[in-house]
């Protein structure tokens, strides 16, 4: 039987014991969840009368369905985008030649240095210039692109052999007929991690939307839950079941395409 080192059995306790601070809050905002008011204060993990009435009245309050659209219909509108755009973006200046190429790609990544607080002034007067405000198209314009997954996109479409795209296009197949059929299915770990990665940020963006919706009927799901804690002050359960059914979402895509998340971040770390 193979003799376990003491080093690992230090790893996987020390990894076990930040698995359990990290899952505590997630369990306990659950558990709040199913409490009655009266049961708020009572700090066991498992509630004496669990009860699900709370979910009742959240999702029979119209409010917070329509915020779950709305972040619904922009993370992935803004997902979408960003795979589309930025694997084109990122195709082209891997694979062709062109003068002023390195200069264009080092101007995207030096937007990476630009903290986002210094970028929300020249957003909302473009936004109000063009009468954005107020509006989903408001809300989703500054992620419909980004420098990270265009450098993401790049480094792994350099990694695709030249020969297999020489040889579409002797076959007749058009540049975009290439990307679309012969690169894209390539580089699917990749894309895999940055639709992920762009969904997640967008399901809980909060101080862009905050700044550009001033109508409740476009809040996004974070800053409803902002509204709604201040309304429902005093109700924990209630503020709790919201969070809960906020959280779900997120942690139904990490269980789901977790794989996929662990490869893409190894793989961009490799190719990075």
């Amino acid at each position: 039987m193979p003799r376990i080192r003491p080093g690992r059995i230090v790893i996987w306790t020390l990894l076990f014991l930040g698995g359990v601070i990290m899952v505590t809050p997630l369990i306990f905002m659950f558990s709040t969840s199913l409490k009655t008011a009266g049961q708020v204060y009572d700090l066991r993990m498992i509630p004496a009368a669990p009860t699900l009435d709370n979910y009742i009245k959240v999702l029979s309050d119209g409010r917070f369905l329509r915020w779950f659209f709305n972040s619904t219909i922009i993370a992935l509108t803004v997902t979408l985008s960003n795979v589309f755009f930025d694997s084109l973006v990122g195709y082209t200046l891997a694979k062709f030649r062109f003068r002023g190429r390195y200069f264009v790609f080092l101007a995207i990544l030096s937007t990476l240095m630009i903290p986002t607080e210094m970028l929300v002034i020249p957003w909302y007067l473009m936004s109000a210039e063009f009468g954005w405000l107020n509006s989903y198209w408001g809300i989703m314009f500054p992620g419909m692109m980004t420098a990270f997954g265009t450098f993401l996109m790049k480094q792994f479409f350099e990694t695709v052999p030249d020969d297999f795209l020489e040889a579409a296009r002797i076959d007749g197949l058009n540049e975009f007929t290439i990307w679309w059929r012969i690169a894209m299915p390539l580089v699917t770990p990749a894309l895999s991690a940055l639709a992920i990665f762009t969904f997640l940020g967008n399901w809980t963006a909060f101080f862009w939307p905050l700044i550009v919706t001033t109508s409740q009927e476009l809040y996004t799901l974070p800053i409803g839950l902002s509204s709604f804690a201040v309304e429902q002050a005093i109700q924990w359960e209630m503020i709790m079941t919201g969070a809960s059914l906020a959280t779900l979402p997120t942690l139904l895509v990490f269980l789901l395409l977790q794989r996929y998340i662990v490869r893409g971040v190894m793989l961009a770390g490799l190719k990075g």
